[in-house]
């Protein structure tokens, strides 16, 4: 990166076990990552493969971007989700986001999972 360009990053606020936490999260980033990095103990089973829904986050403000085929296969196989819900693994980090996470590791007692992949 050349001197004279910024990263560009965007306000992630994440309502969690522990409370709202918000933080700068960079551009194209996956949003899994920016949480977990985070402090935010997010489920991500399947190491961010659009396979277990672990990850998934309620989306209460902000631009998530398009949906790919493999989140739309997965979440329409589940009947217990939200109109706003998506796979913070798939997302990638193009806006201000506001997020409730629905999993988290302290809470069910469990392992978080491998890191998902960049």
């Amino acid at each position: 990166m050349a001197d004279n360009e910024l990263l560009t990053t965007f306000r992630i606020t994440a309502e969690a076990a522990q409370g709202t936490v918000s933080f700068d999260a960079p551009q194209n980033g996956k949003l899994v990552l920016a949480l977990e990095d985070n402090g935010v103990d997010i489920l991500h089973r399947c190491g961010g493969n659009a396979k277990c829904t672990t990850c998934r986050v309620e989306i209460l403000m902000g631009d998530p971007g398009e949906i790919g085929d493999a989140e739309k296969m997965i979440l329409a196989s589940k009947t217990d989700l939200g109109d706003h819900t998506r796979l913070s693994c798939q997302v990638r980090v193009i806006d201000d986001l506001h997020v409730k996470v629905i999993r988290q590791a302290s809470v069910e007692g469990m392992d978080a999972g491998g890191r998902p992949a960049e």
